[in-house]
């Protein structure tokens, strides 16, 4: 048995149940201003009988201060304790290269891991037998619940980073992407059809764009002609399709994931020379890769670069860029899962028949998701 803390103070009883301590480090990743944990999910967690340690200012960025925290029942703590004294780490973004010899031996972590496209940290966790549950591969009743709500706030930011970049003043085409009278909107390709793809849309046609949308299965293009009765072109993902659509676009928005594994290459380095020059490339696939060859991971504090005069986006944290609706939209949803891996434990979310199970992409040494072994 153990004891759980609540407000600097010990519970008066003994607990016959199990209390995971859970820590909550603040994010480093260049402009990462998400949480893990709000508040609410801390007073969750310790009324199921756990501890949370938060690490100072962890939640500053996303409008939750320290007192938030300790009102809700959490530990404040700086950030070698949060590491040491915690048996589950929660985050948003993966562990940074900082952050490897912080991680203890047969730790367990939850956060956005993408470690297809991240050789190294897979090495780290190898090697530490770390137990490594992934948000973007858990998946629920067909479902990708944990990707979901940031998938959707990076879709409907990416046409309205795309009509941003491309003003003159930032090497863009100079074309208002909403367009005037007589004078065409922008061309919007949109490369998928997901939750991304989707949400992608939905903003783009509403700011008035003439948009096309390829994707790999008919279901969803057949559900796009029926929503938007014809007004979107809609194509069946092949080469020549991309090609010709390619060219004629003003913007490029790169919607395609393939849970845990490497996002596959659709347009090549020639085929972005053939674009025109200033346009615009949002590659919102770049967490896994990128569906660009051209696209390479960047940070919003340096976020866009030029090949061949295409402007190119890809930011590998979008939705941090927001991140109260961010920490908000993922917290509601991670929170049921937090609470399921500290109730039933980490070897029983390993091994039985359980929705984190599919999350768990390394275990005791060994890489647990097909996806991702085959990627590495």
């Amino acid at each position: 048995m153990d004891m759980c803390f609540k407000n600097g103070g010990i519970y008066k009883f003994w607990l016959i149940y199990f209390c995971m301590i859970i820590g909550v480090p603040k994010e480093i990743k260049e402009h990462e201003y998400r949480v893990a944990i709000t508040p609410s999910g801390a007073v969750e967690l310790a009324e199921a009988g756990n501890r949370i340690i938060v690490e100072t200012s962890a939640g500053a960025g996303s409008g939750f201060t320290d007192e938030d925290y300790m009102r809700a029942g959490a530990q404040i703590s700086e950030r070698d304790k949060i590491f040491s004294d915690t048996d589950l780490i929660v985050k948003v973004k993966e562990p940074l290269p900082s952050e490897y010899n912080l991680l203890r031996e047969r730790q367990s972590l939850f956060a956005y891991l993408h470690l297809a496209s991240n050789p190294g940290l897979v090495s780290v966790l190898m090697k530490k037998k770390i137990a490594a549950f992934a948000y973007e591969t858990l998946e629920a009743n067909g479902a990708l619940p944990l990707l979901r709500p940031m998938s959707e706030i990076a879709g409907k930011m990416a046409p309205v980073i795309a009509a941003y970049y491309l003003q003159k003043i930032h090497g863009g085409e100079g074309l208002l992407f909403t367009g005037v009278e007589d004078v065409p909107a922008a061309n919007v390709l949109i490369l998928g059809a997901g939750v991304v793809g989707m949400s992608a849309l939905k903003v783009a046609y509403g700011m008035g764009a003439n948009v096309t949308v390829i994707n790999k299965g008919a279901d969803k293009l057949l559900q796009i002609d029926e929503m938007y009765s014809g007004r979107v072109k809609t194509l069946m993902s092949a080469s020549d399709n991309i090609e010709a659509e390619a060219v004629k676009a003003d913007v490029l928005i790169g919607a395609v994931y393939v849970t845990g594994a490497k996002t596959p290459k659709l347009v090549s380095r020639e085929l972005v020379a053939r674009m025109k020059k200033g346009a615009v490339i949002v590659d919102v696939s770049v967490d896994q890769g990128g569906c660009v060859e051209t696209t390479r991971p960047t940070t919003h504090n340096n976020p866009i670069y030029s090949v061949d005069g295409v402007i190119h986006y890809t930011v590998a944290n979008m939705p941090g860029a927001y991140p109260r609706t961010s920490t908000l939209a993922l917290t509601r949803k991670t929170i049921e899962y937090i609470k399921l891996l500290a109730k039933d434990g980490v070897e029983n979310a390993a091994m039985e028949d359980h929705p984190l199970r599919s999350a768990l992409n390394t275990y005791n040494g060994k890489i647990m998701n097909k996806a991702v072994a085959g990627s590495i």
